[in-house]
């Protein structure tokens, strides 16, 4: 499986922490940037992830900048993404088993390296359960259809 990884300047530390952990568990990732510590803008690397995984060059994503809530909105703009910002492992376990997110987000700002491992962990072992979940994923994908233009 391939994870598309991307950040801004500000997750640029916790990043490399992040790859490897996921390398560690099995994953294959691929690395979307930034590769700077200088300030640049979150929504080119939630974009670029989100693409990724829409054009089916990764399966799943991850996004870290100061909060995991920008860079998750500007993913959450590209159809059929799902990105949800999550600050501890139940959040992240429910969101893949209700929502069926494809992208994990979080803030470098706000949780630390050894809960960001906690977090994916729990978001990757968690399986989308269908059922009833399967309605409200088509009804969003419904109004994606409807409203983007």
């Amino acid at each position: 499986m391939k994870i598309a990884i991307g950040n801004d300047h500000v997750g640029i530390e916790m990043k490399p922490v992040i790859k490897e952990y996921l390398e560690e568990l099995g994953y294959e990732t691929i690395d979307y940037g930034t590769h700077s510590n200088e300030r640049t803008d979150y929504p080119k690397y939630g974009e670029a992830v989100a693409k990724a995984i829409k054009n089916k060059e990764a399966d799943l994503g991850i996004l870290i900048c100061g909060t995991g809530v920008g860079i998750s909105i500007a993913a959450n703009k590209v159809n059929g993404i799902r990105a949800v910002v999550c600050s501890e492992p139940y959040t992240a376990k429910l969101s893949k088993e209700h929502n069926n997110t494809n992208i994990l987000a979080f803030g470098s700002r706000v949780i630390g390296n050894d809960l960001a491992k906690m977090i994916v962990k729990s978001w990757l072992e968690a399986e989308f359960e269908g059922g009833r979940h399967q309605g409200r994923i088509d009804y969003i994908q419904n109004m994606e259809d409807e409203y983007l233009c």
